[in-house]
């Protein structure tokens, strides 16, 4: 029962986080800004971001400490994934900027997680037990960092397949269009040739009659 106890205090150690999972939608020179609270010094605050649709599928952002000091920022960048440690309480901004688009807006997935992972202090009890529960620790976090790898790499291969259907989706738009306006340049050309030898032959005909 102990250690069942314990495991459960390990358990609640490691859920200790704030993590919001969002998607917005960014327009042409707007400016869209996000916010965390850090409620203690030292906490860890993740970052990820990924543009799924929208021009060169890249977008400018930066982030800011609670006094409006930048962290961390980027360009013209299609993805991202920080980690960095709060060393102010208070209220972080995210923001992602789209000023270098004219008219066309961006698809934004992003996280803002706040963790803190304060391992709990076992009481004395036999070492064996102490061991054991040491060693279950030790497990559920390995098993929390490859969830963590694996939500990663499923984030990687989801940008890869939206920023694919959205090339197919696009170059499948411009074939049509240039098949159309090239059948539609190929039917005025029939019309235009027809129409000059109508002209030719109806002049030809004029000067017979004259003569």
């Amino acid at each position: 029962m102990r250690t069942l106890a314990l495991l459960g205090t390990s358990l609640l150690a490691l859920q200790q986080a704030a993590a919001s999972a969002l998607t917005t939608t960014v327009t042409a020179h707007e400016k869209s800004c996000f916010y965390a609270n850090v409620d203690k010094l030292g906490e860890k605050i993740g970052f990820y971001f990924a543009v799924q649709s929208g021009g060169s599928f890249d977008i400018d952002w930066v982030v800011t400490d609670p006094k409006d000091m930048i962290i961390i920022e980027g360009q013209r960048e299609r993805q991202g994934d920080y980690i960095f440690t709060g060393n102010l309480v208070g209220e972080y901004s995210f923001c992602f900027s789209n000023d270098m688009s004219s008219f066309s807006e961006k698809l934004i997935d992003f996280d803002i997680m706040v963790e803190s992972e304060p391992r709990p202090v076992a009481p004395a009890r036999p070492t064996s037990l102490v061991e054991q529960t040491s060693s279950l620790e030790e497990s559920i976090y390995k098993l929390s960092g490859s969830l963590s790898s694996i939500q990663r790499t499923q984030r990687y291969f989801k940008t890869r397949d939206t920023r694919n259907r959205s090339t197919v989706h696009s170059t499948s738009w411009r074939i049509l269009l240039f098949s159309l306006g090239e059948s539609a340049l190929m039917v005025g050309m029939s019309f235009l040739q027809v129409f000059i030898v109508r002209q030719f032959f109806s002049g030809s005909t004029s000067r017979r009659h004259r003569v």
